[in-house]
């Protein structure tokens, strides 16, 4: 799964690295190092100008909700189990299925967290897990493969800014070799040459989208074990992304 991650780029960064149009971007997007679910995320979705049925998709920036609420839902707390969509079920499942065929995001990342469970035991003989970050080699954005949804919430007023909660969530895959020994599963990724074709509204077959999505090609991401300060959200801050020793020993 991915259940935590970290995105430090800024909004002129992102906006650079995905082709975005200053306009179609927010003006400012906060350093995150500790991004856990329910927080508000970047994303990059393509989407026609509001009213412009006929208009080509433009290519977007956007702050969603981790923690995808499908439009249906009578609760959006759903949401808060809804942080990953499996690759093997996402074209069918009913919480996941609409967004697949037609709203599809990009979630950028420096990378993600993982939590390896050592042979070391707590004060309460419970397992010792050590927090390990994944990322790329080259210190590059990882372009997490992601759905969005657009939950009305019935309680508001049309005009009212919390009337429509845009939510999105990350697909995950089976963890290749290099970082499967920590946990086995893994975000999706997608490559820049894939990225319209992945983003495209009107692009819709299952198989084809499917064939867009890779897991990291062997060696391109690394993972080194980190402080366990991360294991609260609350904590924040660049020192989170520092390698340290292993406390069950190094993997």
């Amino acid at each position: 799964m991915c259940g935590r991650y970290a995105n430090s780029r800024s909004s002129a960064d992102l906006a650079a690295e995905f082709d975005i149009q200053p306009e179609y971007a927010p003006s400012e997007v906060l350093a995150d190092y500790n991004v856990a679910p329910t927080k508000q995320v970047p994303a990059v979705v393509e989407r026609r100008p509001r009213g412009e049925s006929d208009a080509d998709p433009v290519r977007q920036l956007r702050m969603l909700r981790w923690g995808l609420v499908p439009s249906w839902a009578k609760d959006p707390a759903i949401g808060n189990r809804m942080i990953n969509a499996r690759m093997e079920t996402v074209a069918e499942k009913p919480s996941f299925r609409k967004a697949f065929a037609v709203r599809r995001a990009l979630l950028p990342a420096d990378g993600y967290f993982e939590w390896y469970e050592t042979e070391q035991r707590n004060a309460k003989g419970k397992p010792i897990k050590q927090p390990f970050f994944i990322t790329p080699r080259d210190g590059g954005v990882l372009a997490m493969a992601g759905l969005y949804e657009i939950w009305r919430d019935p309680t508001k007023n049309d005009g009212d800014d919390e009337a429509f909660r845009w939510t999105c969530t990350v697909l995950t895959t089976k963890a290749e070799d290099d970082v499967g020994h920590i946990h086995d599963r893994m975000p999706l990724l997608v490559e820049p040459d894939r990225y319209h074709a992945w983003l495209d509204p009107d692009r819709s077959e299952k198989d084809d989208l499917l064939g867009l999505l890779v897991p990291a090609a062997p060696g391109r991401l690394e993972a080194y074990p980190v402080s366990t300060e991360v294991n609260n959200a609350r904590n924040n801050g660049p020192q989170l992304l520092d390698p340290i020793a292993a406390e069950g020993g190094d993997r």
